[in-house]
């Protein structure tokens, strides 16, 4: 039955695949809402039980129906049926279904956008907004400076810690998607800034939380003392885009964009920006390319004499 094979699965995701917390809610949730769509509450409270051997891709193109009629976005239709293609492919290796249903199913077409970054002048800018003179400025200065030298992402961030971070030679161990290890470098203001921070904020935002309670291995850490979030991260960037009233529409993931498209302007390899980045195929590099490219369009119109 469905609700068995779904609950199996969960489990495989868990405590086999061992993927993030992220990861799994949005199992739980996409699949969950298939679940509801197939069998919704009978009047007794009580779910009807569906063989899944019974489901096809007709039902599964009737279900991405009602969700594009209910307005649903594109990335999320298509997020949902990579969820269910998952889903039905591990029911097949399992021996419960021959074939995956999903993958007869189109996945829905999406525009690519290219990512937000901001020019080297106004990432500066930006970077400078916290104040220095504040211990909760120390912090914020020295993240902005670290998420543009290094270009990773928030969740890896928040998950450094100390003895990740080779002082001297000023390099950082991050772990990124899929427990996959990097070393990355980071350049002299970043490490001045971070320095900055440890001597002088951090020991205060410890001696703000009981012993048993600090978390001694965390880098960035909130007034608490405790391990800053993502969601802390994302709150005090838009502060600072609120004090940079001339620079909207950028989240923590556009210091990363920016700091890709800066090193691919400068000359530097597509594929050892994928190394930094950390991405797995070189076609999600790519999309930096295509930003560097509307620039150089931008520098000839503005330049040539016949443009």
């Amino acid at each position: 039955m469905l609700d068995e094979q779904l609950e199996q699965f969960f489990q495989h995701l868990r405590y086999e695949r061992n993927v993030s917390r992220h990861t799994l809610r949005n199992y739980l949730s996409d699949l969950g809402q298939f679940h509801s769509f197939l069998a919704p509450p009978q009047k007794d409270g009580t779910f009807k039980k569906i063989p899944v051997k019974d489901i096809d891709h007709i039902t599964i193109r009737e279900w991405l129906s009602e969700l594009h009629s209910a307005n649903k976005k594109k990335t999320s239709i298509a997020r949902k049926l990579a969820s269910l293609r998952t889903f039905f492919q591990f029911l097949v290796r399992e021996g419960v279904l021959e074939v995956n249903p999903a993958k007869l199913v189109s996945t829905p077409r999406i525009e690519r956008k290219l990512p937000t970054h901001l020019s080297t002048e106004d990432a500066v800018r930006f970077i400078e907004c916290p104040d220095s003179n504040t211990h909760l400025g120390m912090r914020d200065r020295a993240i902005l400076e670290f998420l543009y030298a290094t270009g990773i992402r928030v969740s890896e961030l928040v998950n450094i810690d100390i003895g990740d971070i080779d002082f001297k030679e000023k390099l950082v161990r991050v772990l990124g998607k899929r427990k996959k290890e990097r070393i990355l470098p980071f350049g002299e203001p970043a490490l001045q800034s971070l320095m900055h921070y440890l001597n002088e904020a951090r020991p205060e935002f410890l001696n703000n939380c009981p012993p048993l309670e600090r978390d001694e291995k965390a880098v960035f850490l909130n007034y608490k003392g405790t391990r800053i979030s993502t969601r802390s991260v994302g709150r005090m960037v838009d502060k600072y885009i609120k004090q940079c009233s001339d620079i909207k529409n950028i989240s923590p993931h556009s210091l990363r964009h920016s700091f890709a498209t800066h090193l691919l302007d400068s000359g530097a390899d597509l594929r050892d920006i994928q190394e930094l980045l950390g991405h797995a195929r070189l076609s999600t590099t790519q999309i930096y390319t295509q930003v560097s490219m509307e620039k150089l369009i931008e520098v000839y119109d503005k330049a040539h004499p016949k443009a």
